[in-house]
């Protein structure tokens, strides 16, 4: 990786409201960090910050510091971490690790696909990113600002693992190596149709068998008025009767 040179400015300023007047004048607060160096509050141009990452393929970038007032005339650093507002996406603070040039580094490098997966193009497939970065370890200048990875002879549930990726001159890769990183998948539409098929039938069966229960319960009802119906008319016939004895008594 190449470093890019940056400029950075003591900071006295680290109460919260003084932190949000420095933002307003367009610095962006920074840390750098170091393991022979006690850690230093600074403070960067927001528009020389946000060139330089635009410029780059990540925000993984190895810069040639100058502090002002400082003895060293450039101290090498990588940007380690940038803390973005939720909303805005605007940089809000920024860590940078100061590190030697013989001395080997960690960082977690994004992973770029190219071509077009064969199991995705012929077999409509879909292409699944199961990892976005990867842990890679070497000395600054080998420090690649992206992992590339060629998809194109990828088939349908087929997949590259993490041993499966050629590490550039210099590098580590890092991790287990038969984690996934990228896959295709089979088509999706054909499961769905598959998975909600069932459901639609049963839900069918159920309504049908709730219509004939309430049609079966509706005759027991039926069948016990016509019994009460004939019960009263049994009873209606025996009043004459009983009257007509009562008299000759």
């Amino acid at each position: 990786m190449k470093s890019v040179a940056l400029k950075a400015y003591p900071r006295a300023q680290v109460q919260r409201a003084e932190v949000t007047k420095l933002r307003r004048a367009g610095r962006v607060p920074a840390t750098i960090y170091g393991r022979q160096v006690e850690p230093q509050n600074l403070e960067v141009v927001y528009d020389d910050l946000a060139e330089l990452i635009n410029h780059s393929a990540s925000e993984n970038v190895l810069v040639d510091l100058t502090v002002e007032k400082d003895a060293r005339t450039k101290r090498l650093a990588l940007v380690q971490d940038i803390q973005h507002h939720p909303l805005s996406g605007k940089m809000l603070h920024v860590d940078l690790h100061e590190v030697a040039e013989n001395e080997k580094v960690t960082v977690n490098v994004p992973v770029e696909t190219i071509g077009e997966a064969a199991g995705v193009k012929t077999g409509g497939g879909t292409l699944e990113h199961v990892m976005f970065k990867l842990k890679v370890r070497s000395l600054p200048k080998d420090l690649p600002e992206q992992i590339v990875v060629d998809v194109a002879a990828l088939e349908i549930g087929k997949s590259i693992h993490l041993g499966d990726i050629a590490a550039p001159a210099g590098v580590e890769i890092l991790g287990d190596k038969h984690l996934t990183v990228v896959a295709v998948s089979a088509p999706r539409a054909e499961e769905e149709v598959a998975a909600t098929a069932v459901p639609a039938a049963g839900d069918v069966e159920m309504t049908k068998e709730k219509k004939e229960e309430g049609a079966e319960g509706a005759a027991p009802a039926a069948a016990k008025g016509d019994a009460k119906a004939a019960t009263g008319d049994k009873k209606a016939e025996a009043k004459p009767e009983a009257k007509a004895e009562a008299k000759k008594k």
